[in-house]
């Protein structure tokens, strides 16, 4: 009797134990929601190649702030709110600035060193302090002079191809800027060996390696990259090991020219000249800093190559649609350089071309260059608003939600250039301030971004300036509608399309004439 008494407690105590141990543990936050997946492969065929940025914001208004997928276990993570993006990405930046371990483009690719693919780390520090040091906002006017020579002959090269795809001309116009500002290399032809090399390479990183996302099977899958280049299905191994030629040769040989030019004496000023004279002599011994210079500088090319198209084709696209725009531009800059015009625009000016700086934000806010930003990882499991987001996940900014946010933006999908002419406070600005998003986020934010900007200015000012855009016409003398799709699911750089240009008067031809 008593040994069952005595058996009685002791299973007592054993549940209560149970179910206080029980109670205590930690209950795991339920993920954020989104659509539901398939076994095993997840949510893989809701994604798509093709402007994922629109499908990510339908799933914004169904599901929040935050929207989870996974493709064959991989979470991906979809903010959709300003506040939440500034939560994550900015004050929890220390865990959320990590980037995807992506073997196609770093390993096979030969590009894990460019800033956009740098894992975060030692490495990614270097390169953003020696970035942050060379691009201080402090340091853009002495790149003025190398803009503005750079900016006036893309005029007549945009003559040039009028009525046809103009956008050649708006890449051998960055990617000489880019050569000049970058390396101090002055491309004086087209088939500048330097020029075309970095703009292989750039439109290999653009079109080819991260056009579907930058996502291949050997991302999702790792020992794919040990197949033999001869095995069925091993055909992304032989086009990575060409592809790693290009990128790597596309590194080296612009800064091999450069440093060929400095140990002449004969290097002009550059950001890498620049750098590489302010060398920590430690670091240089070892050659640290001279690396990460080097890839630094092929990074900012590829950004700004790019940037810079999509910014040019929103621009014409938008001012095709509203030629009211166009005109008003216009009518501000004649008021502010003289009738004709008389001479053409300077950063000087800037402050007195109010409409003209509203018409560069809308663009921006309009056209959102990078609509989904490149992915960061998150390093820990982290919750968020009583949700989890798992350690590894990959986290997409979605911008083109944020800039078409209808509590912040009057009737988003317009585009209408006067609502940055409005007097809001401090605040309200800044949430409506394009340049707040499309330039990243946290310790991933572009350094480079008031280069960038600085010199798109001046190019929209010195297009407006001296050029009418039109439509196209055809034989019978009937405008044809320029028809694009967005085909690249990470720039939203659009199919060709063309515009007729023309100079504006004789006095603008005269000053074209004249700067080329």
């Amino acid at each position: 009797m008593a040994s069952s008494f005595s058996s009685l407690v002791l299973a007592f105590f054993s549940f209560v134990l149970f179910l206080f141990r029980r109670g205590g543990r930690r209950i795991k936050p339920s993920l954020p929601p989104g659509p539901l997946p398939w076994p095993l492969i997840g949510n893989i065929t809701d994604l798509r190649a093709n402007e994922l940025w629109l499908l990510t914001t339908q799933w914004a208004k169904r599901y929040g702030d935050i929207v989870y997928l996974h493709v064959f276990g991989q979470p991906l993570i979809f903010i959709n709110s300003p506040a939440a993006a500034a939560e994550l990405m900015e004050k929890r930046s220390a865990i959320y600035s990590d980037r995807a371990p992506l073997i196609m483009a770093t390993e096979l690719c030969g590009a894990g060193h460019m800033v956009a693919f740098t894992r975060y780390g030692e490495e990614s520090r270097r390169q953003r302090r020696l970035m942050s040091r060379g691009l201080a906002q402090s340091r853009i006017p002495q790149y003025h002079p190398l803009i503005s020579a750079s900016t006036r002959p893309l005029l007549r090269s945009l003559l040039a191809s009028s009525g046809r795809d103009f956008v050649p001309a708006i890449r051998r116009y960055a990617g000489g800027l880019n050569l000049n500002v970058v390396y101090g290399l002055e491309a004086t032809r087209d088939d500048d060996p330097a020029l075309l090399k970095v703009e292989g390479a750039t439109d290999l990183l653009a079109n080819h390696i991260t056009a579907g996302g930058g996502l291949w099977a050997v991302d999702i899958l790792p020992f794919l990259k040990h197949l033999p280049t001869w095995f069925p299905g091993a055909g992304f191994r032989r086009k990575a090991a060409v592809w790693k030629e290009m990128i790597v040769d596309s590194v080296d040989f612009p800064f091999s020219l450069l440093k060929a030019s400095m140990n002449a004496g004969t290097a002009p000023p550059s950001f890498c000249s620049t750098l590489l004279q302010e060398l920590d002599p430690a670091a240089a011994i070892l050659g640290i800093e001279e690396f990460d210079i080097k890839w630094i500088a092929n990074s900012m090319y590829a950004a700004s190559m790019d940037t810079t198209i999509a910014f040019t084709q929103h621009l014409f696209l938008a001012l095709l649609k509203h030629p009211e725009c166009l005109k008003r531009a216009q009518a501000e800059l004649d008021s502010v350089l003289g009738p004709g015009p008389a001479r053409f625009p300077a950063f000087e000016d800037r402050p007195r071309l109010p409409y003209l700086d509203a018409l560069f934000s809308e663009i921006l806010r309009w056209g959102v260059p990078v609509p989904l930003g490149l992915p960061h990882r998150v390093t820990q499991d982290d919750v968020y608003d009583g949700r989890l987001i798992p350690r590894g996940s990959l986290v997409f900014a979605n911008i083109w939600a944020m800039l078409r946010d209808p509590e912040v933006f009057l009737d988003p999908e317009r585009f209408d250039p006067e609502r940055y002419l409005e007097k809001v406070d401090e605040e309200t600005a800044r949430r409506r301030d394009p340049r707040v998003f499309v330039f990243g986020f946290g310790r991933r934010r572009c350094p480079g971004a008031h280069l960038v900007e600085s010199s798109v200015w001046l190019m929209l000012a010195t297009m407006l300036a001296m050029l009418d855009i039109e439509k196209p016409r055809d034989r019978d003398g009937n405008e044809i509608e320029p028809e694009v799709k967005f085909e690249n699911s990470i720039f939203r750089t659009a199919t060709r399309f063309a515009v007729a240009l023309r100079p504006r008067s004789d006095a603008a031809l005269a000053l074209i004439e004249e700067a080329t």
